[in-house]
């Protein structure tokens, strides 16, 4: 199970509820970033084993920074997140390195344990 993870999300809000979310699961949060840049340099600087990463950034999207992310060794693995609907880009996600698509409201410790399992 990956147990550390920097989480990328333009709204403070959600990045606080998916932190208490996801350290309630046994999940460790080493990192917060709230655009693209900051998630990739994080991402390089924290090596985390997990990146929950928003699909609309204010300066790029998520599959532009999966791609990045998950082009360095050692990758981690990158769920994209999103307030849409995950058969719309579930499939984008995964061309992009990420290993799947996670609606918000469907975003469990259970559920991701799951995805990161499967790939």
């Amino acid at each position: 199970m990956a147990t550390t993870v920097l989480i990328v999300d333009d709204h403070s809000g959600f990045r606080a509820r998916a932190r208490r979310l996801l350290e309630a699961a046994g999940y460790d949060v080493i990192g917060e970033a709230a655009d693209g840049a900051s998630g990739v340099e994080a991402a390089r600087r924290l090596t985390p084993d997990l990146v929950l990463l928003d699909l609309q950034l204010p300066d790029t999207t998520g599959f532009a920074v999966a791609a990045e992310i998950t082009g360095t060794e050692p990758a981690p693995a990158v769920v994209i997140i999103s307030t849409r609907d995950a058969a719309d880009f579930a499939d984008l996600a995964v061309r992009n390195g990420a290993r799947g698509f996670v609606s918000k409201a469907e975003l469990s410790g259970r559920g991701l344990q799951a995805l990161l399992a499967n790939g």
